[in-house]
C-alpha cells in the first residue's frame, strides 16, 4: 500500500480558495462546508475553514516536483503578483545558500507554498 501526507491549509472563503488553485491548475477533489480538497496530478492541498488574517499567517506546505520549470511556468500563466509585499504572489525560481531549487508562491490566505526541484543536482 502506498502512503503519502497531505497538507492542511486555512481557508477564509472556500470559493476563493478554489477560483485560486484552480489557476494554478488544481481541480475539487471533495468539498463539503467543513473540509476542501484540491489536486493537480500527484498534488493534493486539503483545506479546512478559518477565519486568518493572510499577513501573519504561519501556514505552508511543500510541494515536490521533477519538473519545477513546468509547474513554475503554470503557476506563472495564472498572472500572479511577483511583488515580495503582495498576497497573493509569486516568486521566480532560486537556487538557496543551502543548494535547493525551489519557487515560492504564497496564496491569498497568506499559507506559503514551497515548490522544491526534487531533480536538481546543483
Amino acid at each position: 500500500m502506498a502512503s503519502r501526507v497531505t497538507a492542511n491549509l486555512p481557508s477564509a472563503d472556500f470559493d476563493r480558495t478554489e477560483e485560486f488553485y484552480g489557476r494554478l491548475g488544481f481541480a475539487r477533489g471533495y468539498r463539503d462546508e467543513g473540509w476542501m480538497i484540491l489536486a493537480n496530478g500527484p498534488y493534493e492541498i486539503e483545506f479546512f475553514p478559518m477565519n486568518i488574517d493572510p499577513a501573519s499567517s504561519w501556514f505552508s506546505a511543500c510541494l515536490r516536483t521533477d519538473d519545477l520549470d513546468g509547474l513554475y511556468e503554470t503557476f506563472s500563466a495564472a498572472g500572479l503578483p511577483q511583488d515580495d509585499k503582495a498576497i497573493p504572489r509569486l516568486g521566480e525560481p532560486v537556487v538557496e545558500p543551502h543548494g535547493i531549487r525551489l519557487f515560492y508562491m504564497l496564496d491569498p490566505d497568506g499559507s506559503l507554498i514551497r515548490v522544491i526541484d526534487e531533480a536538481y543536482q546543483g
